[in-house]
């Protein structure tokens, strides 16, 4: 593949982004409920009649079951959530990123409501998730 043409596949990916919002603070999911929405994750799978799809990265919510256990055929990504496992504690997960496509816009989806869904699942939403520590960060001319 030439660089014009991953320009254009980058191109088209960006064309389907209709809201990107950065968690800031990052939402973090105590080692109980990372449990919990795993477990409803799985649960709700897309490829067997769920609409989730969930990797140690990227949780996407379809509209609907995928068409076949390996694409998605005509269901279409809503917005995906972008996580970390292990973060910032072992069992921890930390949400720092999310995306709402144009469809998922189009159909009434925000940031808060995708989030919201995927919380839920442990008693959670991205106003009562607790948040990551921010520390000020070093001087950049320290003084002597």
């Amino acid at each position: 593949m030439n660089e014009l043409e991953i320009d254009h596949l980058f191109s088209e990916a960006l064309a389907e982004i209709a809201v990107t919002q950065i968690i800031r603070p990052a939402a973090i999911l105590s080692e109980d409920a990372a449990k919990k929405v795993l477990a409803a994750l799985t649960a709700r799978d897309a490829r067997a009649s769920g609409t989730w799809n969930s990797s140690p990265s990227v949780w996407e919510r379809y509209d609907r079951s995928w068409d076949g256990p390996h694409a998605p055929g005509s269901a279409k990504m809503m917005g995906s959530i972008s996580v970390v496992y292990d973060s910032p504690r072992r069992y921890q997960i930390t949400i720092y990123r999310a995306i709402i496509t144009i469809h998922g816009h189009d159909q009434g989806w925000e940031v808060g409501t995708l989030c919201d869904e995927a919380l839920g699942f442990a008693g959670l939403s991205l106003l009562t998730c607790p948040r990551a520590d921010l520390t000020n960060p070093p001087p950049v001319f320290p003084k002597h």
